[in-house]
């Protein structure tokens, strides 16, 4: 026994009782892996169209029907844009209680590369709109979906998405096996992205991560500022418009946005202060953005340097997570947010083990309000709208797994699930979770037989958008 007092926030030296791996190996009990493949219909579940018409309330009403042409693209493009829908049938079914935060949309488009403080890359979850703490299942088995509709679309048998829906599932259990295993802090960053290749057996996705990282590396503020700028009369640079993906805004609200920076700096680390004060404030411009985004604002903001080179930040509107409502109902009570930018940077950084240096949060005031938050249409919200801050085109590079052969999807599958086991690891104690899963492979087929059921379900929700957007129910704007 220790004989220093307990510290409030520390584990307790003196701690009693089972480990955590046999506390998650008796959860098995309450719910067998084996339950896992279960798929409920809630009560009350909305149809498709009446879902996205719902998640549409409150977006610029201008870009919803881009939005919806993009969800109506593929089954598949319609999971990216509806990541509340399967919350809402999710709640139908029981969990292990083992909370996590959880990305939210842990689809399989929802990974990438990106570039760290060192100018080097690193492979990780890159989309956190949705993040909140909750059941990991779900973030589970939202991968394995989006993998099995991935497949599909690019011409995968049922046996190649089911195995692709069991490999995820497979490595997440296993590195969840081998972080528990190790000291804590060698599990905390453990997985570094020159091991995840051979650590998941992803060798024939090799080339391919080759030829994105040479893409990404490209992928810079530089890049985007020369194709998307013009210069001034006066020599500097300003955002030429691009319809309807880049605009420019009006003079007022480009103020706004760029007054709301000064707020942004106070959510920076202290030594981040010194780099954004050596660059001027040039330009503010619209951009669309995303699949399940589009219709929220988002704003490009070009900064320049002492010689011009230039920097993009993005500014983009931070709304509630879609699964509150949803997570409450699973037993995962929401404290009250203080601010949703807030929310979702300290649930990336939870998350990730590197995040963008200058990831950040703000608050913009006197812009027009869409009228979501009781306000009507074109009202100006003195007390402001909540955004999001990070660096726009930081070396960002994607894999598309509806473009993948057989063997590559395995080992996509794989790499994906072991980098969602490494980000739950985080705030989720993985002896806790290891012993739930366990050794054998029982919750990859259950995971899998649910993500080949709920992909069925995607699709029929699917066809009843394309549907609807042939009879004209729901506007949609296609190839944008």
């Amino acid at each position: 026994m220790s004989r220093v007092p307990y510290v409030p926030g520390f584990a307790k030296a003196d701690a009693q009782g089972p480990s955590p791996k046999a506390v998650g190996k008796a959860l098995r009990e309450r719910l067998p892996r084996a339950e896992q493949a279960a798929l409920s219909i809630a009560p009350g579940r909305p149809d498709a169209v009446a879902a996205v018409e719902a998640s549409n309330a409150g977006r610029l009403p201008e870009l919803t029907p881009i939005r919806v042409g993009r969800m109506a693209a593929s089954p598949f493009a319609f999971l990216r844009g509806s990541a509340g829908l399967m919350a809402y049938d999710l709640t139908a079914d029981p969990t292990t209680g083992i909370g996590a935060q959880i990305c939210g949309d842990a689809h399989a488009a929802n990974f990438g590369l990106y570039g760290d403080a060192r100018g080097g890359l690193v492979i990780d979850l890159n989309d956190f709109d949705e993040t909140l703490y909750g059941p990991w299942e779900w973030d589970v088995k939202r991968l394995a979906t989006s993998m099995v509709l991935a497949g599909r679309e690019a011409g995968a048998s049922d046996d190649d998405c089911h195995r692709a829906a069991q490999d995820v599932t497979g490595a997440y259990r296993r590195t969840m096996r081998l972080l528990a295993k190790l000291p804590v802090t060698e599990a905390w960053n453990a997985i570094a992205d020159e091991e995840l290749v051979s650590h998941t057996d992803a060798r024939d996705l090799l080339g391919t991560l080759e030829r994105v990282a040479d893409k990404a590396r490209k992928n810079t503020s530089a890049r985007f500022a020369a194709k998307a700028t013009e210069r001034t009369a006066d020599g500097g640079l300003r955002f030429v418009d691009a319809e309807p993906v880049l605009r420019r805004v009006p003079d007022a609200e480009a103020a706004a946005v760029a007054a709301s920076l000064t707020d942004y700096l106070d959510t920076l680390p202290e030594d981040m202060l010194p780099l954004l004060a050596r660059y001027a404030v040039q330009d503010v411009a619209f951009r669309v953005v995303g699949t399940g985004s589009v219709g929220l604002r988002s704003y490009v903001v070009l900064l320049l340097d002492h010689r011009g080179e230039p920097l993009v930040l993005q500014v983009k509107e931070a709304r509630a997570s879609v699964l509150a409502p949803y997570v409450e109902k699973a037993g995962f009570p929401v404290p009250p947010v203080i601010h949703e930018g807030r929310r979702i940077v300290l649930g990336q950084r939870r998350m990730q083990v590197v995040s963008d240096i200058l990831l950040g949060w703000t608050t913009v005031r006197d812009i027009a309000s869409p009228g979501s938050v009781g306000t009507p249409p074109g009202t100006a919200r003195q007390d402001g709208l909540p955004f999001q801050v990070r660096q726009f085109r930081n070396r960002k590079g994607s894999v598309d797994p509806a473009q993948l052969s057989d063997d590559q999807l395995d080992d996509y599958a794989r790499m994906t699930g072991a980098l969602l086991a490494r980000a739950h690891a985080h705030s989720a104690d993985p002896r806790l979770v290891a012993g739930y899963c366990g050794k054998n492979e029982e919750l990859d087929e259950a995971i899998a037989t649910f993500a080949l059921s709920y992909a069925d379900r995607t699709e029929a929700d699917h066809a009843a958008l394309t549907t609807a957007v042939r009879n004209g129910r729901i506007p949609a704007e296609t190839g944008v």
